[in-house]
């Protein structure tokens, strides 16, 4: 600094031109790697320029790292974030106007600090692998790098499974877990006694391990069933658990629940089963160390459901093909029913006569059926059955066929005048027209004057009146549809009388009665009978008498006796009469006694015993009356009742009780006696008094009014009872809300009576009634006699055996029944009811 100031003092003094002088503030420096330093240059004299070069002897031009700043004589070089490159000499160069230069150095030396270079921690390795543990360490000189693990240097032996190698790295053989924890790298320079390290974390990754307790599943579709699959896995880090179904991933929704649980458990649950949901589902569990999966499968199996069977229309004769589609898991097996007979038939069935078969295959069956006949016609049940249920469809198979005539009668009979229905009766699938014709002429709908076409469903009426032999003669039906086309012939014919019944015959003859058979006409003339004439006389009268019978047997009535009689018969149609049988002659009886009675007993009532009598053949006179004889089987004596002829009984009585009796019965008229018919029977044994006397004379209603007042009695005395022995019931209620009123004053005056009376408590004004129980009187008895306590079974008539005493001796009431009266004075007086319960 003196030599300077020397120096421009000089020239100051002198005035004349100077050598310029050139100086650096620092001659020599130390810089670590990535420091910054800046050197200033000073000049001496009247500098043209000044520059700095770099070690390489290049003119510094400043960058964004290196920046070079001139003021004047002075010159500062910064150099920001220093790296080895950037170590040397530097020269600060001045130049004056007359071209020298003169400069000055500095020498830039730069050294690498201990730097870890992208340490991880924590390094992670998979399990078995050899792992290297890496620590990129960098210094200058070069740094000498140890390793430590849990507070120990690790050292290279031979057979170590833990090598330091060359560049510095640690090396373990065959990781396992058992080798995770931190491991320390550190570094020293001795040149500058300079230390670091850095704590390395080692992760040991397991790869996971995946089990499936159960790999097979089973489910419905379609009955809200759920399925819970389970996946339990194990490793490190945890592994995460996906799981696929049919290489998709299964997110969580509605049907798909996942559930993470504690053990690595993992669940997948699928709900409300449908058809689409079987098949097989992939857990894979991964993680850092890799992945794992396994399979598992869903069974499901399908309610067998019919997917396809239409009605079928096949023309009779035709093959009818009836296909019939189900589906299902497991594959149902069909088979078929015919409703009109319950006939089944399953998959390579035939019928006995080989026309209907059955084939199936895959869910689906044909049943077949060959020349079909109207038989067919009908429903057909189609069953899918497979071991978890089954399903039933059924179809209906139409069969079209030409019209078939159903009515047999192909000839009628009627008269001029006389309308008469021809009916052409037709069944037809699908429904038949229908026309006639007569003389290849067809017959308008509209008809004729004497010609009429009444049409109903398969039914055509064709109304003729005829007029004249012409209308008489052959009618066409003519019926057809789109299968085909049938006629039948019908024939009017004229109709005539019936020809005469035969074979008269009389049976049953009597006094008043005839009984009249024949066998039917041969020919009723083409038209029904409507009815038969008998016609009969006495043989010396010229009059016949005729009566109508709709049978071929008749009972002649109000006949006279021992008369000869004449009898014909003859049929009617609706032509008219016909001719009259051959007659016959037949006789009444006379007149004779009539026949005994028929007689059955009917019980009577009380000592009385009716007989009915069923009247026989009267012999040709009424009945006068029945004679009725009776004795007991002990007497000899009888007993005679006549009974008029027109009674249908006979009451006898009064009879004898336990009693067996003879009857005899004699039926006359004015011809005498008829031969007695006998009868026994046995009178019962006395009835009881009581039930006779009081229920045989009442009725129903008395009988149920007597039920009542027993019921309502029953009642009365349990409330007594009650009132007495437990102080409760209706009794004691009406008793207390009466009191209550009527004594509110009477208590001050004067003390009631204990165990009968009530009294009031505290100068209250509610009125207490309160009966004494059995105990409480008896405590307040002067003599100790023992007195019956009242308990379940106790009649409630039973009375007192001692009276009951108050402290004065005198007898109290029992407590049998108790009268409480209250008085307009408010007074309460009681009383005991003699009656009782």
């Amino acid at each position: 600094m003196m030599l300077k100031s020397t120096c421009l003092l000089g020239l100051l003094l002198c005035g004349c031109q100077a050598v310029l002088q050139v100086s650096i503030s620092l001659n020599k420096v130390e810089l670590s790697v990535g420091e910054s330093k800046f050197f200033t240059c000073t000049v001496i004299g009247e500098p043209v320029s000044i520059n700095w070069f770099s070690p390489q002897g290049e003119r510094i031009i400043s960058n964004q790292r290196v920046i070079v700043h001139t003021e004047g004589v002075r010159s500062r070089l910064t150099i920001y974030n220093a790296i080895i490159e950037d170590a040397g000499i530097y020269r600060c160069q001045a130049v004056d106007a007359k071209g020298q230069s003169q400069e000055a150095t500095v020498v830039l030396e730069i050294y690498q600090k201990l730097t870890f270079l992208e340490v991880k921690t924590p390094q992670e390795f998979r399990q078995s692998e050899d792992a290297e543990v890496v620590c990129d360490v960098i210094s200058s000189p070069v740094p000498a790098v140890s390793w430590f693990y849990k507070n120990r240097e690790i050292t290279s032996e031979p057979n170590s499974r833990l090598q330091v190698l060359p560049s510095n790295n640690l090396q373990i053989l065959r990781v396992s877990k058992a080798d995770e924890g931190v491991y320390r790298c550190e570094a020293r320079v001795e040149a500058r006694g300079e230390i670091d390290f850095r704590d390395i974390v080692v992760l040991v990754n397991v790869p996971p391990v995946l089990s499936v307790p159960q790999q097979s599943f089973n489910a419905t579709a379609d009955y809200q069933e759920s399925v819970t699959f389970t996946c339990i896995t194990s490793g490190s880090p945890d592994p995460q658990v996906t799981w696929y179904w049919k290489g998709h991933v299964i997110e969580r929704s509605e049907q798909y629940v996942l559930n993470t649980l504690d053990g690595g458990k993992s669940t997948l649950t699928i709900k409300n089963i449908r058809q689409g949901d079987g098949g097989p589902y992939t857990c894979r569990a991964s993680n850092k160390a890799g992945s794992s999966e396994s399979q598992l499968f869903l069974k499901v199996f399908v309610q067998p459901h019919i997917t396809q069977l239409r009605n079928v229309t096949a023309v009779e004769g035709s093959a009818a093909m009836i296909s019939c589609t189900a589906e299902g898991e497991p594959l149902p097996e069909i088979s078929w029913r015919r409703a009109s007979d319950g006939q089944t038939f399953t998959d390579k069935d035939k019928s006995q006569d080989g026309r209907v078969e059955v084939r199936g295959r895959h869910g689906k069956s044909m049943l077949t059926i060959s020349g079909v006949r109207l038989s067919d016609w009908g429903r057909f049940d189609c069953e899918a059955l497979s071991r978890i249920g089954g399903h039933q469809k059924s179809m209906f198979l139409d069969i079209e066929y030409a019209p078939k005539f159903q009515t047999n009668q192909t000839i009628f009979y009627s008269w001029e005048g006389n309308p008469v229905n021809i009916s052409c009766d037709v069944k037809s699938n699908p429904p038949a027209s229908m026309l006639w014709r007569r003389d290849r002429f067809t017959i308008s709908s509209q008809g004729t004057s004497n010609i009429r076409i009444h049409a109903a469903d398969g039914r055509s009426l064709l109304e003729v009146t005829p007029v004249s032999d012409r209308d008489f003669g052959r009618y066409n039906c003519t019926a057809r549809n789109n299968i085909g086309a049938r006629y039948q012939e019908f024939i009017l014919a004229q109709a005539d009388v019936p020809s005469h019944p035969y074979s008269v015959r009389l049976s049953a003859v009597s006094q008043r009665l005839a009984t009249v058979s024949f066998m039917k006409p041969d020919s009723h003339g083409g038209v029904p009978i409507s009815y038969y004439i008998i016609s009969y006389r006495d043989t010396s009268a010229q009059d016949w008498r005729t009566v109508r019978s709709h049978a071929v047997q008749m009972v002649l009535t109000h006949l006279e006796p021992n008369t000869t009689y004449e009898v014909r018969v003859a049929a009617v149609n609706g032509k008219g009469q016909g001719d009259f049988s051959h007659t016959e002659t037949f006789q009444t009886l006379p007149i004779r006694e009539p026949s005994p009675p028929t007689v059955h007993g009917q019980r009577g009532v009380g000592k009385a015993y009716r007989l009915g009598l069923i009247k026989q053949d009267d012999g040709g006179m009424p009945i006068v009356e029945y004679i009725v004889k009776y004795k007991t089987d002990k007497e000899e004596q009888w007993m005679t009742k006549l009974v008029p002829g027109v009674n249908d009984f006979a009451l006898l009585q009064p009879l004898q009780w336990n009693t067996r009796y003879n009857v005899e019965i004699t039926a006359r008229n004015v011809k005498g006696l008829s031969e007695p018919t006998f009868f026994q029977f046995l009178m019962p044994q006395k009835p009881d008094i009581t039930a006779d006397s009081l229920f045989s004379g009442l009725g129903l209603g008395a009988v149920v009014g007597l039920g009542v007042a027993a019921l309502l009695l029953l009642l009365v005395l349990v409330d007594i009872s009650c009132f007495f022995l437990r102080q409760c019931g209706l009794l004691m209620c009406i008793t207390r809300k009466l009191c209550s009123k009527k004594t509110s004053t009477s208590g001050k005056s004067k003390e009631l009576e204990e165990g009968k009376a009530a009294y009031l408590v505290d100068g209250s004004k509610e009125l207490i009634v309160e009966m004494r129980t059995e105990e409480e009187r008896i405590a307040n008895q002067e003599d100790s006699s023992p007195v019956h306590e009242p308990n379940e079974t106790t009649p409630l008539t039973e009375p007192e055996k001692l009276p009951l005493k108050e402290e004065n001796g005198k007898e109290v009431l029992k407590p049998d029944l108790i009268e409480i009266k209250v008085h307009t004075d408010n007074s309460i007086h009681t009383k005991q009811d003699d009656s009782k319960a």
